[in-house]
């Protein structure tokens, strides 16, 4: 199989190992970690730790989609995230910045100050009007499969086989961006958005049956529901399990994480990959 690569910043990020993406929740309601109204010099300092700290990518969100979150207006996200992306570009101007929503003048607004990627949890569905922003702009797009909305997508959430329709449904969307003339893509198959803990589990149990796919697979899984309320824990408390759960999900063939702790997912990436290097080149190692 060819290697994946992304086209960033005008430059190819090839995915020769897992890569991290780094979240920046510019809200006060997010499930872990919002910063809103945070100083600039605080806001550059954190931002250029993620870095530091081994990010390829930082994820900037204007509002929160946990379970239940109510959906906030495009010019209120735009007051949001812009004075983010600027700042970035003005301290880290070589960073590759994704924006993270589901509405497109957001999208558009964002590419304009310097977003290089679009993190749309509807993959494109919420906004009739994404797939051309993104296409207009030629900029890698990440698609998500969502059941529902943040609203509704915890209420009961139904499948006949979790696997195989969330794969036949992230298919179907990226036939459709396809059609739009989008072909820079990440697969992400959405735990936590419309599953439950079992689903979950199951998703990261097969997630290596999206490897068919032919885009880098992203796994978002850091400090989620699946991880605190499995081990009855907060999300603060939830590193240590979602290190864990890093590492599975590297062992079944994700490519990108989206993560809260750039350092612990660098060292987490670091040690699969000697570990790997040692089982590949070994053999039985006796």
């Amino acid at each position: 199989m060819p290697m994946r690569t992304l086209k960033l910043k005008g430059q190819l990020l090839a995915f020769d190992r897992p890569r991290i993406m780094a979240v920046y929740n510019v809200t006060p309601d997010s499930f872990f970690k919002g910063y809103l109204n945070e100083p600039e010099g605080l806001m550059v300092e954190k931002i250029g730790k993620m870095l530091e700290d081994g990010a390829d990518i930082i994820d900037i969100g204007g509002q929160s989609t946990r379970p239940g979150s109510d959906r906030l207006p495009a010019e209120e996200e735009l007051n949001r995230v812009l004075p983010v992306i600027q700042s970035i570009m003005t301290y880290f101007p070589n960073t590759p910045i994704s924006i993270d929503t589901y509405h497109a003048a957001v999208a558009q607004e964002a590419i304009q100050y310097g977003a290089s990627l679009v993190n749309d949890i509807s993959g494109g569905t919420f906004d009739s009007k994404m797939l051309s922003v993104v296409s207009t702009n030629k900029v890698p797009f990440c698609c998500m499969h969502i059941q529902g909305t943040p609203e509704t997508m915890q209420h009961n959430p139904t499948y006949n086989h979790v696997v195989l329709d969330i794969f036949d449904q992230l298919n179907k969307q990226i036939q459709t961006a396809n059609e739009a003339g989008i072909y820079d893509m990440i697969i992400d198959p959405g735990i936590g958005f419309g599953k439950t803990t079992e689903h979950n589990f199951q998703l990261l149990k097969n997630l290596s049956f999206f490897k068919q796919l032919p885009y880098p697979v992203m796994v978002g899984i850091s400090r989620k529901g699946m991880i605190y309320r499995t081990l009855g824990i907060t999300p603060e408390e939830a590193l240590n399990g979602t290190t864990a759960m890093h590492m599975i999900a590297l062992q079944q063939g994700a490519d990108l994480l989206r993560v809260h702790d750039a350092k612990e997912a660098r060292e987490t990436i670091d040690l699969f990959m000697a570990y790997k290097k040692a089982t590949d080149e070994g053999g039985l190692g006796i």
